[in-house]
């Protein structure tokens, strides 16, 4: 099984394609290489509607939850630009895991899962999170009626349409602000450098000189989660994540890198 992206030209003479050093390697041996799709982890195309999901909506739709998310904003210490965030977002695995037999789960069921801690001199505005957690009741309700009909799992779980009324048409999770810690007393620049300090400067280093919007007028938030880089906080979807996760199951040695730019 062949991931189309990898083929370059396909006639009726001969097919190029691309093949990594890794996979070339297998291949030789006679093997299936380890992240090969028939090696069990081709699970079909995913529709063009639903590649724009958050990671807050694919949460608010999934039957197990097992982490619980702490996002760090820093506000800018200039003060002409106190509307400028940078920071990122660590997962932490429980020790629960939490099944829902009714689904969409509720806010205050997914805000159990969620922390902020804002670090800044201004006060803090859920508003000014742009598309961070953002979650659309339209584009949830029509991927739990896609999994309804194309998932298993999803077969005895209960479609409740009250909890789906919780949710805004286009807006940050409700009750979100309640979730938020904040320490004005702290030095922003110090405490950034210090938990950022690497070899490379943090993608978040770019807003000093570039544009602080997106081409909408949206406010531009600048994260690290988990080691993959998205600027614009809207380009990783939960299926780049899971391949992610699935790559680093192996413990073999490897060329390929660990971080995902976009």
């Amino acid at each position: 099984m062949l991931d189309k992206a990898g083929i370059v030209d396909d006639s009726s003479q001969f097919t190029a394609m691309n093949v990594c050093a890794d996979c070339f390697v297998a291949l030789l041996k006679k093997k299936v290489p380890q992240l090969a799709l028939a090696n069990g982890l081709y699970r079909g195309e995913f529709p063009e509607y639903f590649r724009d999901l958050t990671w807050v909506e694919e949460k608010i739709c999934a039957i197990y939850s097992t982490t619980a998310h702490v996002a760090r904003l820093f506000q800018s210490s200039d003060p002409t630009q106190l509307w400028v965030f940078h920071g990122n977002v660590c997962v932490h695995e429980m020790n629960v895991v939490s099944t829902a037999s009714v689904s969409p789960r509720t806010p205050a069921d997914i805000n159990g899962f969620l922390s902020i801690v804002f670090v800044g001199p201004g006060k803090f505005n859920p508003d000014q999170l742009g598309p961070m957690f953002r979650v659309r009741k339209n584009k949830i309700w029509a991927f739990l009626m896609w999994l309804k009909h194309h998932n298993h799992l999803y077969s005895d779980i209960r479609i409740k349409r009250e909890n789906l009324e919780l949710y805004p048409t286009d807006d940050i999770i409700p009750g979100l602000s309640e979730r938020v810690i904040e320490n004005h007393k702290l030095d922003v620049k110090r405490v950034f450098e210090e938990e950022t300090a690497g070899f490379q400067e943090h993608p978040a280093e770019l807003l000093v000189d570039g544009p602080h919007e997106n081409d909408d007028g949206s406010v531009v938030t600048m994260l690290e989660k988990t080691g993959v880089s998205d600027p614009e906080c809207d380009n990783i979807s939960g299926q780049t994540f899971v391949a992610a996760a699935i790559k680093n199951l192996f413990s073999e040695n490897s060329s390929l890198p660990d971080l995902v730019m976009h």
